[in-house]
């Protein structure tokens, strides 16, 4: 058997970023299957919501719904899940934000700059969605998320008053300052914001509320809870009891601002990514190499099969590469689609790839 030497000259690494358009419709989170897709834990620290009946074989896990809450905030120690909430926040923050120069965990920060003494987000729902959808990350630029304010509480989800909330100007714009990777602000707009110079930044002459953030390697979504509330002219009814975001937050369970929160969304879309990383090697075959066969039917009574007269070019077929190791172990194998036909008057370049 011959081999060929690779070197550097011969190999190349490429990365290649595969995207897909993930569209969730407000359907899947309040509607189409009741509350069968929506799953419920005893231990009352998130829901599961599924793009069908929880049951069913075919039901693929799409994101869960959680509550965090910093104890400098709204939240009191005699209030519904103080400790399950307080610790998610700091849970949340600790993976997601870091430790500060004392070592204390930072909050998280409505517009990403933490050396700054900008306001920061202390009651918030969190959204992780699957690493199915998500894959590598979330690609920056696109996230998009539709909530209905409608001042009263729908349970058909008719909403008509919607807030539109995006990381605007992500992929230019996004803060490298998390443990977690990448994160983007997110911005929310819509014809019922407060009309406020507080908590808010301008593009092209817009204004746009600071409304959470999104973490792209992660795929995790964190809302600030005001987007429900002092950030629009009208706070809405959050339940059936018609209480407000703060009263939702302090004195209902996780589970039931979960409820709340997914009784609001209309639509969430991004586009995820798949990091495809290659090498690419190129096997180079010259004209006076791989004319010859090492398979024993090459020959037929010591002579050439493929040749009729002493004259004649010796003729091989390439059908198959091989990538072996140093110790001229086979390591992978590359199918042509069809034979290549090689002699003594032509030669050729091999694209090999693999992807990983």
């Amino acid at each position: 058997m011959t081999f060929k030497p690779l070197n550097e000259n011969d190999t190349v690494n490429t990365r290649t970023l595969l995207h897909e358009a993930i569209p969730l419709t407000g359907a899947i989170s309040y509607g189409t299957y009741g509350t069968d897709n929506i799953k419920t834990y005893s231990h009352g620290m998130f829901q599961s919501v599924y793009d069908y009946p929880v049951l069913s074989s075919s039901a693929n896990h799409i994101f869960d719904i959680t509550v965090g809450m910093h104890p400098d905030g709204l939240i009191g120690s005699s209030d519904e899940q103080y400790s399950k909430k307080r610790n998610i926040y700091n849970q949340m923050a600790q993976v997601l934000m870091g430790y500060d120069a004392t070592g204390s965990i930072q909050k998280f920060d409505e517009d990403g700059d933490l050396l700054a003494a900008g306001a920061k987000m202390e009651e918030c729902f969190v959204v992780p969605f699957s690493r199915l959808l998500v894959k590598d990350e979330i690609k920056k630029e696109t996230f998009s998320m539709d909530i209905g304010i409608d001042a009263g509480y729908d349970l058909a989800a008719a909403y008509t008053d919607i807030v539109t909330i995006t990381d605007l100007s992500a992929s230019t714009e996004y803060r490298v300052n998390s443990p977690a990777g990448d994160y983007g602000i997110l911005y929310a707009t819509g014809s019922s914001m407060a009309v406020s110079s507080q908590n808010t930044a301008s593009f092209d002459g817009d204004t746009y509320w600071y409304a959470g953030l999104v973490f792209y390697q992660a795929g995790i979504a964190v809302l600030t809870g005001s987007v429900f509330g002092s950030q629009v002219t009208t706070a809405p009814q959050m339940n059936a009891a018609g209480e407000d975001i703060d009263a939702v937050l302090t004195g209902s369970t996780i589970s039931e601002c979960g409820d709340a929160l997914r009784n609001r969304i209309k639509n969430i879309q991004f586009n995820n990514t798949t990091e495809l990383n290659s090498t690419v090697y190129f096997c180079r075959i010259n004209h006076n190499e791989f004319n010859y066969s090492s398979n024993p039917t090459y020959l037929d009574n010591s002579k050439i099969r493929v040749k009729t007269q002493a004259t004649d070019e010796p003729v091989a077929y390439i059908t198959t590469i091989g990538l072996y190791n140093d110790n001229n172990e086979l390591l992978a194998t590359a199918k042509l689609s069809e034979p290549l036909k090689k002699s003594a008057s032509n030669e050729f370049t091999i694209r090999a790839r693999l992807d990983y």
